[in-house]
């Protein structure tokens, strides 16, 4: 696998992770609050949603790229590993 194949994967894979924890949280708090029983419902939530989550961003994230080029009159040019 390329470099930029790689980085493209592991972004996804991370970003999907911090967004499905920080939004599962929220929304598991906001429907059933910090109940007995929360960690194992907003853990249930989390799985259910990363599931769904980590593809969508690795399909979507060039589209939201090139996106945001054509909004700003950028090159179309993908993030550079460091």
């Amino acid at each position: 696998m390329n470099p930029q194949k790689k980085f493209h994967l592991v972004f996804s894979l991370i970003m999907a992770a911090i967004m499905v924890c920080l939004m599962t949280c929220v929304i598991t708090a906001v429907n059933t609050g910090f109940a007995p029983g929360f960690l194992g419902r907003w853990a249930w939530a989390f799985v259910v949603a990363y599931v769904f989550a980590a593809p969508t961003i690795f399909f979507l994230a060039p589209v939201a790229r090139r996106m945001k080029a054509a909004l700003l009159g950028q090159p179309n040019t993908p993030a550079q590993p460091r």
